[in-house]
C-alpha cells in the first residue's frame, strides 16, 4: 500500500507543478489532467483518466472548493487483516493528504484538497 501512496503523490505533484498555483478552477484542473493523462473522460463534475495504465478519478465541487482524486489499490479479499489495520493506523498517524478508504470491497487511495488552493 505504500506504493499506492507514492504513486498518487507522484501524480499529484506532477499536476501541481505545471504552472498553476492559486485560484485553481475545474477547467484548469482538467487542462492539467489532459496534459499528463493517457486518456481522459469527463462526466459532469468527475474526470476519469488513466496515468501510466492506472485508473484515477477526480471529483470536484467548485462551490464547496473541494476536489478529490481516487484510485483503486486492491480488492479487500486480496489483503490480510494486518494490512488493512496498518492502513487505518496510517490514516490516523502518518498519512497527510492521502488516505485509504474501503468502498464496494475495494481499498482506494484518496487524495482530498481544497480546489482553489491546489
Amino acid at each position: 500500500m505504500v506504493f499506492s501512496r507514492i504513486f498518487i503523490l507522484t501524480v499529484l505533484f506532477g499536476l501541481g507543478f505545471l504552472g498553476h498555483s492559486q485560484s485553481m478552477s475545474a477547467d484548469g484542473l482538467k487542462t492539467i489532467i489532459e496534459k499528463v493523462a493517457d486518456t481522459v473522460e469527463q462526466n459532469g463534475n468527475s474526470i476519469r483518466f488513466a496515468f501510466k495504465e492506472r485508473l484515477l478519478i477526480c471529483v470536484y465541487d467548485e462551490n464547496a472548493n473541494r476536489m478529490r482524486i481516487i484510485t483503486p489499490v486492491v480488492e479487500r479479499k486480496d489483503i490480510g487483516e494486518e494490512e488493512l489495520l496498518n492502513a487505518m493506523v496510517a490514516n490516523f498517524h502518518s498519512a497527510l493528504d492521502v488516505k485509504y478508504a474501503l468502498s464496494d470491497e475495494i481499498i482506494w487511495a484518496v487524495f482530498i484538497h481544497p480546489l482553489q488552493e491546489l
